[in-house]
């Protein structure tokens, strides 16, 4: 990546979803139940379109980060960092105080944003109800949680 070419992070337009969903089907990751948690959904983009994506799926005090994706070409940029700093600040003002993943290859990377490994009997009940719970990721893919602190309290 080119240090002047200027990345926008910010909720995905509708005109982006079908080039979100085209970045996460080439990194092998999950759309199932995306649909429905879009006003939540973060996207990076550049001059050529959408490089990196950030999902929430808010469930009351809980929510899932799912969809953390950077495109191939520019991974290693520090682009993934801000698309999660930036997908925890949105869950902060939302009122979340645990965000809780599930993943197949990022256990040693999300350790640096403070996630730490949990079981997925531990995980928020609301939250092992969702889609990438249930049907979307493997039983292999390792929980992890977060507590946040609310914007707003101290």
């Amino acid at each position: 990546m080119k240090p002047d070419k200027a990345i926008l992070i910010e909720l995905v337009a509708e005109k982006d979803v079908p080039a979100l969903y085209d970045l996460l089907q080439a990194s092998g990751l999950p759309a199932d139940g995306l649909d429905e948690h879009l006003s939540t959904t973060l996207v990076a983009r550049d001059d050529t379109g959408v490089v990196g994506s950030a999902a929430l799926e808010l469930y009351g005090k809980s929510a899932l980060l799912r969809s953390v994706v950077v495109a191939q070409p520019i991974r290693g940029t520090g682009l993934g960092r801000k698309l999660v700093e930036a997908a925890q600040a949105t869950a902060s003002r939302a009122g979340v105080q645990r965000l809780y993943l599930l993943t197949e290859t990022g256990a040693e990377w999300f350790p640096r944003f403070g996630f730490t490994p949990t079981a997925r009997a531990d995980v928020d009940p609301a939250v092992q109800h969702s889609i990438e719970f249930t049907s979307a990721c493997p039983d292999s893919a390792q929980a992890m949680k977060k507590d946040l602190m609310v914007l707003g309290e101290s």
